[in-house]
């Protein structure tokens, strides 16, 4: 099983000494990749009766490919995962594109966790249609893997048409594994239709066990092997202690998981390493 982190987007906010130094440190411990969402504006709940997101234009975020090209110059050998990326606010192309600069840039470090995002005023912003996201969100996968993977691509689609054109560079990684989000009985569908991971935000003791077992199955009725199909879930360091943390990483090695993230800390960025050296510490034995 791979461990992770959870990249701390407020406690680095304007401050790019701070976002090397935490990936430096994270990398020195021995983690396996550095995680990261993102919101690309956040709105003002003033006029918004009944709104109870818990992100607003005052939470920070670090935009997460031009963050992971400046952790790829950085860092040597951690991997750089989002978790997730809202791709159908996003344009297809151009997005592929960045991320096989990333990779490239990176030397193939790059996995990419996507889902449908629920914040309306930002599709709105960025110009994209809320409605249809999810029906557009397969198409872009299959854009982008053929961008990723061929030199001239010639698609039509219902939502796309490249004439006989790709990028260049190609990335390292050929197609860049991409991951989703989501836990709708729809989105459970689609992810085991076509996503390399699973990325189901859960917990131990969260009915863990049946949700894994039914994903697994969806997979399986998509016609494709489980075991080839990663599962990512969070463990929480926040309280609690070594034996606590690796009893939370065991069941989750007892349900197969492949990817564990540390769940985002608070506080100044020495005293969350701190505790991530105190967690490599206790659980360093369960990483593989």
């Amino acid at each position: 099983m791979r461990i992770g982190v959870t990249f701390p987007h407020e406690e680095t906010a304007n401050d790019p000494a701070a976002v090397r130094d935490f990936a430096q440190a994270v990398e020195g411990l021995g983690y396996d990749f550095i995680l990261t969402y993102e919101h690309v504006v956040g709105a003002d709940p003033a006029g918004r009766p009944g709104w109870n997101a818990p992100f607003t234009y005052k939470t920070p975020f670090h935009e997460p490919l031009t963050l992971f090209a400046y952790l790829a110059g950085v860092t040597q050998r951690i991997g750089l995962a989002s978790g997730i990326i809202i791709l159908p606010q996003r344009q297809t192309v151009l997005f592929a594109k960045q991320a096989a600069e990333v990779d490239v840039l990176s030397g193939g470090r790059l996995r990419l966790g996507v889902a449908l995002g629920w914040n309306q005023v930002e599709y709105e912003a960025l110009n994209e249609d809320f409605h249809n996201r999810g029906r557009r969100v397969e198409e872009q996968i299959e854009v982008m893997r053929l961008l990723w993977t061929q030199a001239v691509v010639d698609f039509t689609g219902r939502w796309h048409r490249i004439d006989r054109a790709g990028i260049n560079p190609l990335p390292v990684q050929r197609p860049i594994p991409v991951w989703m989000g989501g836990a709708a009985e729809a989105a459970i569908r689609r992810i085991a239709r076509v996503a390399d991971g699973w990325i189901p935000f859960i917990r131990p003791g969260d009915d863990a066990a049946k949700r894994i077992e039914g994903f697994r199955a969806a997979v399986r009725e998509a016609g494709r092997d489980p075991s080839r199909v990663g599962v990512q879930a969070g463990i929480n360091i926040e309280g609690g202690g070594p034996e606590e943390w690796r009893q939370q990483l065991r069941e989750w090695q007892a349900l197969g998981v492949t990817h564990s993230t540390v769940g985002a800390l608070r506080g100044d960025v020495g005293d969350q390493i701190a505790r991530l050296r105190a967690l490599r510490e206790a659980v360093g034995e369960l990483a593989t």
